[in-house]
């Protein structure tokens, strides 16, 4: 499956190749106006995605690194110090496949 970053800022999402249609993703947490997003079921690796007003990133949930996106380097470090933190359950819930909401950084 490719990805395609949607393009209206407001909204942030994966969309399947074959089809183009777009996938929602539960948002997991919101701080400083980053609001993150994860998605079961989605395409490998395990990741995540931040949405910070125009710009997103797609985080691997085991290296954090930024696969793909456009984040501001401020917003990025902020990202990856919440994604340090919430990791072990960012991951749990991407192999339980069970949504809950994580808490934001402070």
């Amino acid at each position: 499956m490719q990805l395609y970053f949607a393009g209206d800022a407001g909204r942030y999402g994966c969309k399947k190749q074959n089809t183009g249609q777009e996938i929602g993703m539960p948002e997991i947490a919101r701080f400083y106006g980053i609001v993150i997003k994860l998605f079961f079921g989605d395409h490998p690796p395990p990741h995540f995605h931040a949405v910070y007003g125009e710009y997103v990133g797609l985080f691997n949930i085991d290296t954090l690194e930024m696969i793909e996106g456009d984040l501001p380097k401020r917003a990025k470090k902020l990202v990856i110090e919440w994604a340090e933190i919430n990791k072990d359950e960012m991951k749990r819930m991407w192999d339980n496949q069970e949504f809950h909401r994580l808490p934001p950084l402070e």
